[in-house]
């Protein structure tokens, strides 16, 4: 499977009222019937799982966003603080002519920091999977930068995406903050940005966060907070599958575990059933031993130098990489080769 955007894919414009002061809203869909046949499948495995973008229906986007403000969450303030401290040189880098396309939106916090040095840019692209959650950000954006063409496409940023036209007129640069990289296999990491390299074109440009290798117990805590927000975040698929799949899933009766697999350079989390169980999804029925669990996400951290041979491998030249003091997290601008 392909991954990224695609200026080929037709999109549904769905319409917009006139107050919300948006340039473009475009929904794709929810593909309720991929994520029917995703679960379906993956549960049916030896090794049950189930594919990390399916967290982010309203609950889960919410449930995401608290996560971001944790104590122990490192990568989203020390992404911040990057984005800050060097947004000067980023928005030059990025310059007033392009349009600027964020993957997975999320709440948008992010992006005002670089929307505010640059009062020129004309035109921003937010991709979010979370339709009401796009909505309300994009819709508060705009409002916010009136100057500023808003347009916001619900789509699964992983499939491909037609761009609206406020971002085919111009050169493009991509955004894709959080180390939302670090969520795919490494093949298909390679994939999404070979693809995306060729959909900006060149003379485009990608700003990306990366979530860098470090010690093993700043690590966990990070995705083990002591709120047990994460652990509602990893729980909440399955009360999304629950109302969305008919399923018949008890959620107390499993629980969130979350482990840093040094082999393989990753944090994973699991929901680990308490019991021997039977559980009903879409008219299947599937069996839970007791400790067997359920592969919800991989989270893969990088080294500076194996991130650089990441990108030039999938078309982009590193231009510029920023860091913290620390080392706990890396910000990249790359060029399309």
């Amino acid at each position: 499977m392909h991954h990224g955007l695609s200026t080929s894919t037709p999109a549904a414009t769905v319409p917009v009222p006139a107050s919300v002061g948006l340039a473009d809203f475009q929904d794709l869909g929810h593909a309720t019937d991929t994520f029917a046949a995703d679960v379906v499948a993956g549960l049916a495995e030896p090794r049950k799982a189930i594919p990390a973008k399916y967290f982010y229906d309203a609950i889960g986007s919410r449930l995401f966003d608290r996560i971001c403000a944790l104590r122990e969450y490192y990568p989203t303030r020390t992404e911040m603080k990057l984005l800050e401290t060097h947004r000067g040189e980023m928005a030059k880098l990025i310059g007033d002519d392009a349009a600027l396309v964020e993957f997975g939106g999320g709440s948008l916090a992010k992006v005002r920091v670089l929307l505010d040095a640059m009062p020129r840019l004309k035109s921003f692209v937010a991709i979010d999977i979370s339709r009401d959650h796009l909505l309300d950000a994009a819709t508060t954006l705009a409002e916010d930068y009136p100057r500023l063409q808003v347009a916001g496409v619900c789509a699964d940023f992983t499939r491909p995406v037609a761009l609206p036209a406020v971002a085919r007129r111009r050169r493009r640069v991509g955004f894709f903050p959080g180390s939302t990289i670090g969520n795919f296999e490494p093949e298909a990491a390679a994939d999404f940005l070979r693809t995306v390299a060729g959909d900006l074109g060149r003379g485009g440009g990608l700003l990306i966060g990366v979530d860098l290798v470090k010690d093993t117990e700043v690590l966990e805590r990070a995705y083990n907070d002591a709120d047990g927000i994460t652990a509602a975040f990893n729980l909440n698929l399955l009360t999304r599958i629950n109302r969305e799949l008919c399923g018949s899933f008890e959620p107390r009766y499993f629980r969130h575990h979350a482990c840093w697999n040094a082999d393989e350079s990753r944090i994973e989390m699991h929901l680990v059933s308490r019991r021997r169980q039977r559980v009903h999804v879409a008219g299947r029925v599937f069996l839970f031993d007791e400790g067997e669990t359920i592969h919800t996400e991989n989270s893969y951290k990088y080294t500076v130098d194996g991130f650089h041979a990441l990108a030039e491998d999938a078309g982009f030249r590193p231009v510029r990489t920023w860091t913290d003091a620390r080392q706990l997290f890396s910000v990249h601008y790359l060029e399309v080769a």
